[in-house]
């Protein structure tokens, strides 16, 4: 399980460092539909490293929302609506495209989703070293 979390977490690292380079760099349509994409995978790396943490720790969570409740609940998230407001835009993105709903979604990502995402692979590597 240890690997399994270390691999996650890795990926995770990565995934924050490609969105926040997206972010950064966004200008075009185009750009922010690759940060909106970007947003998607980081977002489903950090609750699915959440969940292998949780797991480790005993505590079942079998989807995002319970995942994410959970990272709150072990002092991982800062935000529950923080986060759930995430898993809203995912949603959305994922299962209905429309130009308008991806502007205000690219907004919120640059303006707060980005950070909130590295803040919790931040928090969940520290709970992972604390475990050692």
């Amino acid at each position: 399980m240890k690997s399994d979390i270390a691999y996650a977490l890795e990926k995770l690292k990565d995934a924050v460092e490609r969105l926040k380079e997206g972010v950064a760099a966004a200008g075009s349509g185009l750009e922010k539909d690759g940060v909106i994409q970007r947003f998607e995978f980081s977002f489903e790396l950090m609750w699915k490293a959440g969940k292998l943490i949780l797991e480790d720790k005993g505590i079942i969570a079998a989807n995002p929302k319970d995942v994410l409740k959970g990272m709150f609940r072990q002092g991982w998230l800062k935000n529950e609506n923080g986060a759930l407001d995430m898993l809203e835009d995912r949603n959305k993105m994922a299962h209905v495209y429309s130009r308008k709903a991806a502007e205000v979604i690219y907004v919120r990502i640059k303006e707060s989703h980005a950070d909130y995402i590295e803040q919790a692979y931040k928090s969940l590597n520290s709970a992972v070293k604390e475990d050692k």
